[in-house]
């Protein structure tokens, strides 16, 4: 986790200096504020392919289409 030491002052300076980076950054986190912050785009690994989305972490969990796409990625519901 790479906020997972820091005060918040670091936190917030960390996730603002990731925001606003001009390359491609490829992380994993449990911390959902930090991928809420700094994620664009949304690359998930399924064993039937990828769900590749440029949409907030928030709005790729809370749309109903891609519900729907990762249910029939992994063939269980989600």
């Amino acid at each position: 986790e790479p906020t997972n030491h820091l005060d918040l002052e670091s936190i917030q300076a960390f996730n603002e200096n990731v925001a606003e980076f001009p390359g491609v950054v490829l992380l994993s986190s449990h911390d959902h504020t930090f991928m809420q912050t700094v994620a664009n785009r949304v690359i998930e690994l399924t064993p039937s392919g990828i769900i590749d989305k440029l949409m907030t972490f928030d709005e790729y969990l809370n749309d109903e289409r891609i519900h729907l796409q990762r249910e029939e990625m992994y063939g269980v519901g989600v």
